[in-house]
């Protein structure tokens, strides 16, 4: 027997069964980088269409965490598949090097040196830590099998991109959409600096609540008021109940706000006179602990306005203003104003002409000038307002509540809101945020779905956009500022030329950080407002969003490689408010188009709990743990398992589910490869219409599967990528087709129709495969590809620059279906199989025979089948399904279909192993006649 084991066309390939990717994949990295494979991958399309997906830039500070690992993996997988589908896609890598993180990372290390060093010893600091860290997340970036241009980046620290970005802010300038101005915006006070909404993240905070009474000591109230009613009012004793969760800004309130059409009512209560809104008054009275009281008349607000009430604290007005923002969800429907400490209420006091009054410094601190609370930081400042409320008698109750709060996304402190002076980008001049929505809805492909809503919604309420940051590392506002009147000079051909000087500068807009003012401004330059000529440098920095927002100018417009607008934007949800966000409206601002065609979004990277991975917690999982463990194949393969389109979970479990996956796949490609042995298509493979029938059936059934695949790589659906090539390999590949034809492989003579039609479709196969798997497992893909014979694939020295020719052997939907059933009665064989196997009665399912009892159909589809091979026993017969025995085994799923097993008869082959009549070939007694045959060599 073991004479007739050398006679068998066994698999063979040095192929490994064994990944060892922890090992492989390093060799493999520097293969790709001496061969040029990215190069290579990109010139196979040198004459196609180009397809530009511009990289997010990832802030360079720190070492890469899951969730950029997975958008690297995405980006690649996107990149790869494109130019596998013969568009020519490049892959410009970026990075965000300049802002707050940065400069707060070096400030810490300075620690207390930090105040006597000058901006430019700073900012070169800070230029080094983060080309350290870009450094760092390429190599890490580069481990995960990420291919694209890596030794020449984009950089937001470049010179070239610094000045394309001051250019954008010049060309916003010229068209007048950047103003300057006092408005209250949200204002970090451990970072000393403005944020943008993107900057802004809303946290469970816990607030001092506070129900405070302001006088209202003005006899036109009586004016208002019923005749009956106004003779019992004591105006000395009258007041306007407020709400407010910062009590901070009890000091800086200058009105308050009614909505004109509530009704408020005017109380008694213990000798006292409250207004408030009727509706709250139930819910009111029982937080101030009054047991009783008495409405003595209903007002609308709008004849509340204009009455002037006094400060709780001070001894200053405080107006009655009306306000359609004024809600009756909570508190007491009258609002505290303070227009430096509010949005809304900043827009109230324009339209009332109050003082936009905010004394504190870049700390939080209240100024010297604050009486009772200088000194104080405004969230120290809480309880001692509310201890001053309480001395003067205006505290009418207190509770602590939790409630959403704005935090910093950088130190996560809470914020404030501050009026300062700062810059904007105006959401209305120019008509930008319609212009913006318009594109969002007419303009843009968004996937999912849903992130139009989203973006289009934060737009639509957005205000302007604040770009000035009072920091250091940054792209600087290029302005002067007159020093007597504080007009501003920013004329466009100016700023043009000194960006033109960013360019020419070795470390960029460092230039404006140098020169004096003298040197910057236009000799002889006076004043337009007050004819002065004493000038000083806008210190402020641009908003890290505009810098990297304003990459379509600096790299999408710039490099050879792309072209704008560029056909995809990749980055997390939260870009709806970030990057994605700030890019919309920078290009729209001065290009009137947006910057992209299409904009994909994936979720975060949760544990197997969803819940966000935080140090705290001790959940988190680094890529690097991932890939010293069991190599960055199967981070990536994780990817394209997910929906990465919802939030996704990463845990031990989830990874060694994939693990077992991927070395069925890899058994698969190495089960491929050893039966390809001597093959050489030129020569041995057939035609479609030689391909015997199950051959023919099954590169149908595979080329469909690769359509699929395909398919969902063009529509950014990998996890049907991952789930498809799981199922065909698993499936229809190992569980059917292999299964079926290992016999005729190893047994047929070497040349023969029989083994050469199952080789040529095995040959198809694999190529498929390796072209499905490239994007995804494009360390696993190109060592299979590496493994191919050269016959194979020709003059290709990369998987990712395989194209290969595919045979169309698509049958009939008749065909199809003839065969799609005979699989449902296979399977129904394997279970009849079954328990005797559980018995032990057989070892292998060519121990039996089997008896096939069908109706017509199934009889007719049976027909021209060898069913011995097909259902891998030693004997099969059929017959009509009315003579079946009782004790067949009968089929749930498909109706007349019945099958008894039974123990083979004859004598088992010792080449096959088949049950068989033997010794009819005198020379080959132990052999069965097929055996035989090819043993004879005929």
């Amino acid at each position: 027997m073991s004479d007739y084991k050398k006679t068998l066309c066994l698999p063979k390939t040095k192929f490994p069964m064994k990944a060892n990717l922890k090992q492989r994949e390093p060799e493999m990295l520097k293969n790709w980088e001496e061969n040029n494979t990215y190069a290579k991958m990109v010139e196979a399309n040198n004459d196609e269409k180009n397809y530009v997906l511009h990289d997010g830039p990832p802030y360079a500070n720190g070492h890469i965490h899951m969730g950029t690992a997975m958008n690297k993996v995405l980006k690649d997988i996107i990149i790869k598949s494109k130019n596998m589908r013969g568009l020519k896609a490049e892959y410009i890598p970026g990075w965000d090097c300049h802002g707050l993180p940065i400069e707060h990372k070096v400030e810490q290390d300075l620690k207390k040196k930090k105040k006597d060093l000058p901006t430019l010893i700073i900012r070169k600091l800070c230029r080094e830590y983060a080309l350290k860290f870009v450094d760092v997340q390429r190599k890490e970036f580069k481990r995960l099998g990420v291919l694209g241009k890596w030794e020449d980046p984009y950089l937001t620290l470049k010179p070239e991109y610094e000045a394309a970005t001051a250019r954008e802010l010049g060309r916003v300038m010229e068209n007048g959409s950047v103003v300057r101005g006092k408005k209250p915006i949200h204002w970090c006070c451990s970072c000393r600096t403005a944020l943008a909404e993107a900057e802004v993240e809303y946290e469970d905070h816990t607030s001092p609540s506070i129900y405070v009474r302001f006088p209202l000591n003005d006899k036109n109230l009586l004016n208002v008021l019923p005749e009956n009613v106004s003779t019992e009012i004591d105006l000395e004793k009258t007041y306007v109940a407020i709400w407010t969760t910062t009590p901070w800004t009890i000091p800086d309130n200058m009105a308050v706000a009614v909505h004109p059409e509530f009704d408020y009512c005017v109380c008694r209560v213990n000798g006292d006179f409250y207004i408030l809104a009727e509706s709250l008054l139930p819910v009111c009275s029982e937080k101030f602990g009054w047991d009783k009281y008495e409405i003595l008349a209903k007002v609308a607000g709008a004849k509340l306005e204009g009455l002037i009430a006094k400060h709780p604290i001070y001894d200053r007005k405080s107006p009655i203003v009306t306000a359609d923002y004024v809600t009756l969800d909570s508190g007491t429907g009258c609002v505290h104003t303070a227009p430096g400490h509010g949005r809304e209420d900043f827009e109230t006091g324009l339209r009332y002409g109050l003082e936009v009054y905010s004394p504190m410094n870049n700390d939080g601190v209240f100024l010297k000038d604050v009486e009772f609370f200088a000194g104080l930081n405004v969230f120290e400042a809480n309880p001692k307002v509310i201890e001053k409320l309480e001395e003067v008698g205006n505290l009418l109750a207190q509770e602590n509540i939790t409630h959403s709060y704005p935090h910093c996304w950088r130190c996560k402190e809470p914020v404030i809101f501050r009026a300062t002076t700062q810059w904007f980008v105006s959401m209305e001049n120019n008509n930008l945020r319609q212009k913006s929505l318009d594109a969002i809805r007419n303009s843009v492909n968004w996937i999912p779905s849903w992130g139009e809503e989203r973006i289009f919604k934060m737009v639509e309420n957005r205000p302007d956009w604040c770009i000035s940051r009072q920091r250091n590392w940054g792209v600087p506002i290029i302005a002067l500022i007159c020093q007597d009147c504080d007009e501003v000079y920013n004329d466009p051909e100016w700023v043009f030329s000194v960006v033109d000087e960013f360019e020419k500068h070795e470390t960029g807009c460092d230039y404006w950080f140098e020169k004096s003012v003298e040197e910057l401004a236009p000799k002889g330059l006076k004043c337009p407002k007050c004819g002065g000529t004493h000038w000083a440098k806008e210190t402020d920095i641009l908003d890290v969003w505009f810098d990297s927002g304003t990459s379509y100018a600096a790299v999408v417009e710039k490099r050879p490689e792309l072209s704008f607008p560029a056909d995809l934007y990749l980055e997390g949800s939260d870009q709806h408010r970030g990057w994605f966000h700030s890019s919309l409206l920078a290009s729209m601002g001065t290009r009137g188009v947006p910057p992209y065609k299409n904009v994909l979004t994936h979720g975060y990277v949760v544990d197997k709990n969803g819940r966000k991975m935080s140090k705290s917690i001790g959940n988190v999982i680094a890529p690097q743990e991932i890939i010293d463990k069991h190599g960055a194949e199967i981070l990536r393969m994780w990817v394209s398992a997910v929906n990465y389109q919802e939030d996704v979970r990463i845990s031990d479990e989830i990874l060694n589910r994939l693990v077992d996956a991927y070395r069925r796949i890899r058994n698969t490609c190495r089960y491929l490869l050893g039966n390809l042995d001597g093959f050489e298509p030129s020569t041995d493979a057939v035609s479609a219409e030689e391909l015997l029938p199950v051959d023919h059936f099954a590169l149908d059934l595979v080329r469909r599967r690769h359509e699929t695949i395909q398919k969902a790589y063009e529509t950014f659906e990998f996890h049907k990528v991952y789930h498809t090539l799981h199922n065909l390999c698993v499936g229809d590949l190992s569980a059917f087709y292999l299964d079926i034809i290992k016999d005729r492989l190893y047994v047929s003579g070497q040349k023969s129709i029989e083994r050469r039609s199952a080789q040529t479709v095995l040959w198809q196969t694999l190529m498929m495969l390796v072209v499905d798997m490239a994007p995804v497992l494009s360390f696993t893909s190109e060592e299979v590809f590496s493994h191919i014979p050269a016959g194979m694939k020709g003059e290709v020295e990369t998987v990712f620059a395989l194209r290969p020719e595919l045979m169309d052997a698509s049958i009939s939907s008749e065909e199809r279906d003839r065969w799609e059933l005979l699989m449902e009665v296979r399977s129904e064989v394997t279970k009849a199989i079954e328990p005797l196997r559980r018995e032990r009665t057989i070892g292998h399912s060519l121990d039996t025979k089997i008896n096939i009892f069908a109706s017509d159909t199934i009889l007719k589809a049976l027909q021209d089948v060898d069913l011995r091979e097909f259902f891998i026993v030693s004997g099969a017969e059929t017959f009509p399904f009315a003579e079946a025995p009782s004790e067949a085994h009968t089929a749930e799923e498909l109706e007349e279909l019945a099958i008894s097993v039974e123990k083979a008869s004859g004598e088992k082959c010792s080449r096959c192993w088949r049950y068989d009549t033997l010794g009819e070939n005198s020379d080959h007694p132990e052999l069965c006649p097929r055996c035989a045959k090819v043993m004879s060599g005929e």
